[in-house]
């Protein structure tokens, strides 16, 4: 199923906000909006792809922007989880630092996304293992895949493309694996568990109206479509430069994602177990979307002399968020240089916009 044949005559979304194309990010990866994009008309239709060649190196404006059809959100065992779906979309996988892209099918209905959090802090939980079952009268009518996806659009999603039997009403059941990632402060010893939840849907004229596209004048231009307001879900912001706990040490770039360190030192980071704590808060440039499942490596070295070599832990932590950080003995003081190093990327699959980015990332370099 195309997206023309999806959005039937759905109609265009209204004027959307563009981050970045004016060549600003905020300083923080936050982004400002530039000029809005000119609708496309009735059609429902989106332009042809460019030519990769033609396409910037990093982050740039996606080719179209889209609403979703929002579907409801349930909650069990301290998760909440929400769906909302979009027409099928062709995406991106990445394996190691190599891309692998995913192709529309043409039984594909809709592109299904899945968005899980924790319901008292409206925190998404990016490392929760999900996978989704699709069940029309208590049979099963689709099982496929559901990766963690990267979008200007939907920000940090579960989501795949699934074929359905036509216009009803089904039920998409969500397991949620427990996570992995050390938690810590109020996180400690939450999200460990497996759980699942069933979140009733319908695909029907209705609701695949509520899909409405528009072309974006400044496609393939530096810059990001900036993320929706999802109202009953939240979005995965990491946090703003101004709210990072504790002393901000620099911000550096590497294959255009944004990274800012900062050290927390006595109370503040003791619930690391730690007197000298060494952070890292990754972000996609122009809309502050996290960047998890990196691995990330630290280096301090003083008068010449390292003083830290080692990684630096995944970690949720209601502050600080999803970041990378470690104990660092003595503390990071005046003078030392601190080298980061990503040996492997996000292991998140891309939306369009994002498929050029964040896979070759060099050393950063700062002094403090």
């Amino acid at each position: 199923m195309d997206r023309r044949e999806f959005l039937r005559a759905g109609g265009v979304a209204g004027a959307l906000a563009l981050a970045g194309c004016t060549g600003t990010d905020g300083g923080d990866g936050g982004g400002g909006a530039s000029p809005t994009p000119t609708p496309a008309g009735g059609s429902g239709g989106t332009p042809t792809q460019a030519d990769d060649a033609s396409l910037p190196e990093g982050v740039y404006v996606q080719r179209f922007s889209e609403t979703m059809a929002m579907q409801g959100t349930e909650t069990a065992d301290g998760y909440a989880a929400g769906l909302m779906y979009a027409a099928p979309h062709v995406f991106w996988n990445v394996v190691g630092s190599e891309l692998e892209q995913t192709p529309k099918e043409s039984s594909d209905s809709v592109h299904l996304m899945a968005v899980v959090w924790d319901p008292e802090t409206n925190t998404v939980l990016p490392e929760v293992g999900v996978s989704v079952e699709i069940l029309q009268n208590d049979s099963l009518v689709s099982q496929e895949v559901i990766y963690p996806m990267l979008s200007q659009r939907m920000g940090f999603h579960w989501g795949g493309n699934f074929p359905l039997d036509g216009d009803g009403e089904y039920v998409a059941r969500v397991s949620i694996g427990g996570m992995s990632t050390r938690r810590t402060g109020a996180f400690e010893g939450k999200f460990g568990e497996p759980t699942t939840i069933d979140l009733p849907f319908a695909f029907n004229e209705t609701e695949r109206s509520k899909v409405t596209v528009e072309e974006l004048e400044q496609y393939g231009q530096r810059g990001a479509v900036q993320p929706m307001e999802m109202g009953m879900m939240p979005q995965a912001y990491a946090p703003a430069k101004a709210d990072l706990p504790g002393e901000f040490l620099a911000e550096t770039t590497s294959d255009d994602a944004v990274f800012l360190s900062t050290q927390l030192s006595g109370d503040t980071a003791s619930r690391f177990g730690a007197e000298h704590y060494l952070a890292t808060s990754t972000r996609t440039p122009y809309n502050r979307i996290v960047l998890p499942s990196m691995a990330v490596e630290a280096t301090v070295t003083r008068d010449g002399e390292t003083v830290f070599d080692g990684a630096l832990a995944r970690t949720l932590d209601p502050d600080l968020g999803y970041h990378y950080g470690a104990a660092v003995e003595g503390g990071v003081q005046a003078g030392d240089e601190v080298e980061l190093r990503v040996p492997t990327p996000p292991q998140v699959a891309r939306h369009e916009g994002y498929e050029r980015a964040f896979l070759q990332m060099e050393p950063m370099t700062f002094t403090v």
